[in-house]
């Protein structure tokens, strides 16, 4: 992503900075994926939609045979548009580390989302009949550890408004990101959203928000030019082994600026959160988020509640890459540690 409308917001940024704010470490870096299965090959296809095709029980043997990456108007389907769906399996015993898994589809026209083993792992535009299409964002999605089982079953529902449709081009396959931060907890997936300038008081109806992929910009998921402020929130419950640790909130890298709290306590920020920030710190859209928790203030018998409030100056908004959860700081040191020496 690069900033043109402001020389000086651009020029600044090729200045990386190394910042303590309230326990916050934020280092610049990017993923560095590499490719440990192939899934360019046939998958399974039908048109049509249905909602149980994302069960991995289903059986899809008198489905289709379609190559991917291809469009499928080259393979058949002929001025079709609609919905559509694809299907195939791939076996984790080929893959010798299950964290820091992604998958990787490419380009998908015009809008789609991702299911492993009947989860949803991942969204790209929004369906009628709210309908945007994302048919030039290269998509790779977060595979969650506790997700992946022995055989594992993808499915893809993808929408075509016009022309090309499917799963266009790309390199496809399950990557692996060799940097990633090896997480204790990993936290990545669904969480709740909406846009506004809310403050951690006030999410008592969050279940009323909307639902959105973390990490993943905003703008590929329905919020297409967006500027402003918005809002993430989950509830998820813990371990008592993490709980007793000193932990660390990962949470990849955010566009622009975050604000975040656990528990109703504020545990960091990327500097004062207003807008002038994102001038003060242009490249904060680029470092590693790691905010260091106070002991105590995670709970095993209750539910553990991360609030983060962001605001993004321009173009790609929100909790966008990298890896989302909790390690204990022990972890993490020796995490930073080894990047150093390499």
């Amino acid at each position: 992503m690069i900033h043109t409308s402001n020389i000086s917001y651009l020029l600044s940024k090729l200045s990386l900075i190394l910042f303590l704010i309230m326990g916050c470490a934020s280092i610049s870096f990017a993923q560095d994926l590499k490719k440990v299965m192939d899934l360019s090959h046939r998958w399974k296809f039908s048109i049509g939609d249905k909602q149980e095709w994302a069960n991995p029980e289903f059986n899809d043997s008198d489905w289709e045979w379609i190559d991917v990456p291809s469009a499928w108007e080259n393979k058949g389907f002929h001025g079709y548009d609609g919905f559509a769906w694809y299907r195939t399996t791939f076996s984790a015993r080929q893959l010798h580390d299950k964290h820091a898994l992604y998958l990787q589809l490419g380009y998908i026209d015009d809008v789609h989302e991702v299911f492993v083993n009947g989860v949803r792992i991942g969204l790209s535009g929004k369906f009628p009949p709210r309908f945007s299409t994302a048919y030039n964002v290269f998509r790779s999605y977060k595979l969650p550890p506790d997700l992946l089982q022995e055989t594992n079953t993808i499915a893809v529902r993808v929408y075509d408004d016009g022309g090309e449709g499917g799963i266009i081009h790309g390199n496809i396959g399950v990557m692996m990101d060799v940097d990633a931060v090896p997480l204790d907890v990993d936290l990545s997936g669904s969480w709740k959203f909406k846009t506004g300038q809310y403050a951690h008081e006030s999410i008592d109806q969050m279940e009323s928000w909307d639902d959105i992929i973390v990490p993943g910009n905003w703008e590929d998921q329905g919020y297409k030019n967006y500027d402003g402020y918005a809002c993430y929130a989950l509830e998820f419950k813990l371990k008592e082994e993490f709980v007793k640790d000193r932990m660390v909130l990962v949470l990849g890298k955010i566009d622009d600026i975050d604000q975040v709290f656990v528990n109703g306590v504020l545990v960091g920020q990327s500097g004062e959160f207003k807008p002038q920030t994102v001038h003060e710190r242009s490249n904060s859209w680029q470092q590693l988020r790691g905010y260091y928790l106070p002991t105590n203030l995670l709970s095993a018998s209750e539910k553990n509640t991360i609030v983060v409030r962001v605001y993004d100056g321009m173009h790609g908004g929100g909790i966008y890459s990298g890896s989302i959860g909790l390690i204990s700081q022990d972890h993490y040191i020796k995490y930073w540690n080894k990047r150093r020496n390499k």
